[in-house]
């Protein structure tokens, strides 16, 4: 059985290159299908879009960096572990996505930028997940598993050099 994925999105920010409603839940229901961890319980999922001074005032209060980073991923207290009925939907939590960062790296790496919003939507959602990066080993887990996602819909594995 496949769970169902609610995603809600948020827009507040003014760039032109979000992805719709529907390629936003698209990548975030491929993140979660493939994971190995999707379980049975209905999945729910905010997704917010934000400028730089969010972006920047989120990243300050929560990692103690005073600068807009491209995501932040918020996972709800005992995700996974409610005790609610499996039939119930369980909340995985927050993405916060900073529209200006994406754009920003995706030209300063030579990446398209739909392909970067892909990639940094599954990165999120992995967190979510219970995925991290902080240590190398868990770094090769998340990281292989987001290039194979990627891969599936045909975009470059973000972790290379783009020319």
């Amino acid at each position: 059985m496949t769970a169902a994925v609610t995603v809600d999105v948020q827009i507040a920010s003014s760039v032109e290159s979000i992805p719709d409603e529907k390629s936003i839940h698209s990548w975030i229901e491929e993140a979660i299908g493939s994971s190995g961890r999707a379980g049975e319980s209905s999945r729910e999922i905010s997704v917010r879009v934000v400028d730089e001074e969010e972006g920047r005032t989120l990243n300050n209060q929560f990692r103690q960096k005073d600068k807009a980073t491209n995501v932040l991923s918020f996972p709800a207290v005992g995700a996974g572990e409610s005790g609610l009925p499996p039939e119930l939907s369980q909340a995985l939590g927050d993405i916060v996505i900073c529209g200006p960062v994406v754009e920003r790296e995706a030209a300063e790496q030579g990446k398209e930028v739909a392909s970067h919003w892909a990639h940094l939507l599954v990165h999120g959602t992995l967190h979510l997940l219970g995925y991290d990066h902080e240590a190398d080993v868990d770094a090769n887990v998340m990281e292989k598993l987001e290039t194979k996602i990627l891969a599936a819909r045909g975009i470059a594995d973000p972790y290379t050099e783009q020319s």
